[in-house]
């Protein structure tokens, strides 16, 4: 059985950097470089958490907030 986590994020697109930080309120703040558009976005944000914590991209899903800024991410571990 797999183990998984559950988080919210805060994602800032358009930026000028990727980044993946940690908040006061431990959830992250995730910036990225591409435009909210077409799903692109979301894409990047699993990209940069799954090289966060050095899991392929499969192991990062959005739960929640896929047209929104604040969303829920699962963790699934599969190894």
């Amino acid at each position: 059985m797999a183990d998984h986590s559950l988080f919210w994020v805060k994602v800032i697109t358009q930026s000028s950097r990727v980044s993946v930080e940690e908040r006061a309120d431990g959830s992250l703040l995730v910036r990225v470089h591409v435009a909210p558009e077409k799903g692109k976005a979301n894409e990047a944000v699993r990209k940069a958490l799954a090289g966060h914590f050095h899991l392929p991209v499969r192991c990062i899903e959005i739960l929640r907030g896929q047209t929104s800024s604040r969303k829920q991410i699962r963790i699934v571990d599969d190894a």
